[in-house]
């Protein structure tokens, strides 16, 4: 298996494609991560607040998944990036005849 950066210059039309589609579903994979990490941060209070109600939980809930989605998409944890080094080079393969037997 080969784990490696590759050109998008060298990259076939419909491999820029499937490449941006990656990477955006490398950044929402990491924003999910990031929002159930926030999540299971938040559940581990020890006190209550004179606050707390569900309106505040669901703003705060909203709150949190802005931004995880903000820290995704500047690679914060660098999940998105470790996931496009791992899956880039499959994203630009050929769609040929012979694709399949390459992809085994």
């Amino acid at each position: 298996m080969r784990i490696g950066a590759t050109s998008e210059t060298t990259a076939p039309a419909g491999g820029t494609q499937d490449r941006a589609a990656l990477q955006k579903a490398a950044q929402q994979f990491e924003a999910i991560f990031l929002r159930q990490m926030m999540g299971a941060m938040r559940s581990a209070s020890l006190a209550e607040g004179i606050s707390d109600s569900s309106a505040t939980d669901q703003f705060r809930d909203m709150a949190d998944a802005r931004t995880a989605d903000s820290m995704a998409s500047h690679g914060t944890l660098g999940i998105a990036e470790m996931l496009m080094r791992q899956f880039g080079s499959k994203a630009v393969a050929p769609a040929g005849p012979n694709a399949a037997d390459k992809a085994e």
